[in-house]
């Protein structure tokens, strides 16, 4: 028996080592109000357990490559049409100048954002494509990899329901990918919800994306988004679903647990942003379901109370960018680094910048990246304080 012994039984036997059980999960989350004080230093301690006191971001440049997209979620205000004046589509020149700008900023990660396969819906997209001589966004994407490895800056990319093969390509040029599950439910496709306009958002060809990169062994990031509409068992269902995938394959190396803000010109406009309490809840028992992992929470999307998370078992600020905006949350700015920094340092914690692989999945990246990353890491494979600051 754990020597911080509690009341709710479940929580003694996790901080044991042993697995919690979906359904005890669920009792706990369902009862936050009641649970939520131990629930909270059960994560933290599990935190403190796995991962110490630091607490690490990347120091990136956010590449809006092209923001059409053949789906149409009922939140997202990233996605463009072509007569909108945001629409965005990068060339090779776009690329490589804001990969200079990136080094001069001493930023680590180039993080490639699309629409889903914009070139399915869109003969602007086609064309753009075709000017650059490439058929696919995929393709495209690999090229621009590439651009930016030779400024000296590692690229991230997060572009929807790759096929395996596409994954595989990506692989050669970038440390890690993403891809965020959401939600595992399948109610949320429905007629009136929230991915009815969004084929790519079907859980199973999401999951089965982030099975392909674990046969590939490509590090992965993926995530739940709070409060779009999930019940609580819906909620506890889609942690579990990302626990098996890591259980399986070991290369699920980050997990973004991310809090719905309606957006003004989306359909769920007048839905409510989770309560603090409820998102709080959230984070920790993903830190309670899989203690292991690296969770992150994005602090511009809570702005106000970022670092209150800190005490609920989160290990990672994910991307800060110093030159570009948010285009997936515009209207939230980044924090300033050096802000993050000291509120860190209040709290007893160490910040550390990382690479967008994490030191302990750097062995799934291939020798050249690795030997491209090593000539400005420390001895604990994140960045060196003399190159990020």
């Amino acid at each position: 028996m754990s020597k911080l012994a509690y009341e709710i039984e479940p929580l003694n036997q996790v901080l044991d080592g042993h697995e919690i059980r979906k359904e005890d999960a669920l009792r706990l989350l369902s009862n936050f109000e009641d649970t939520s004080d131990l629930v909270f230093k059960t994560s933290e301690k599990l935190r403190d357990r796995n991962k110490g006191r630091a607490v690490s971001f990347s120091k990136k440049s956010f590449f809006n490559i092209i923001n059409l997209c053949r789906d149409t979620c009922s939140y997202c205000t990233y996605k463009s049409e072509p007569n909108e004046s945001k629409i965005s589509m990068l060339s090779p020149d776009n690329v490589v100048g804001l990969a200079r700008l990136a080094k001069k900023y001493h930023c680590t990660e180039a993080l490639f954002v699309t629409g889903e396969r914009p070139e399915d819906k869109y003969e602007i997209a086609r064309k753009w494509l075709k000017q650059n001589n490439f058929s696919s966004t995929s393709e495209y994407l690999v090229h621009c990899s590439e651009l930016v490895l030779n400024e000296g800056i590692f690229p991230h990319t997060n572009a929807g329901n790759l096929t395996k093969n596409e994954l595989k390509e990506l692989k050669k040029t970038n440390v890690s990918m993403g891809l965020m599950l959401e939600s595992s439910s399948e109610r949320l496709r429905a007629k009136g919800m929230p991915h009815e306009g969004a084929p790519s958002k079907d859980p199973v060809s999401r999951i089965n994306v982030l099975k392909h990169a674990g046969e590939l062994k490509i590090p992965m990031t993926t995530g739940i988004l709070v409060g779009i509409g999930e019940t609580l068992e819906e909620m506890i269902d889609s942690i579990f679903a990302i626990k098996k995938i890591h259980k399986k394959f070991g290369n699920i190396q980050e997990i973004i647990l991310q809090n719905f803000h309606p957006k003004s010109d989306t359909r769920m406009s007048d839905c409510r942003t989770p309560t603090d309490l409820y998102f709080k809840m959230v984070v920790a028992m993903c830190r309670i379901i899989i203690p292991e992992s690296n969770i992150q929470i994005p602090p511009n999307l809570s702005s106000k109370s970022y670092q209150e998370f800190l005490s609920v078992g989160i290990n990672d600020w994910g991307g800060i960018s110093p030159i570009t905006s948010d285009y997936v949350n515009p209207e939230f700015s980044w924090p300033e680094i050096k802000n993050v920094e000291k509120n860190c340092e209040d709290l007893n914690f160490k910040l550390k910048a990382r690479f967008p692989v994490y030191p302990e999945f750097l062995p799934l990246v291939n020798n050249d990246l690795s030997q491209q990353i090593s000539l400005i890491a420390n001895s604990e494979n994140y960045v060196r304080e003399d190159y990020w600051r």
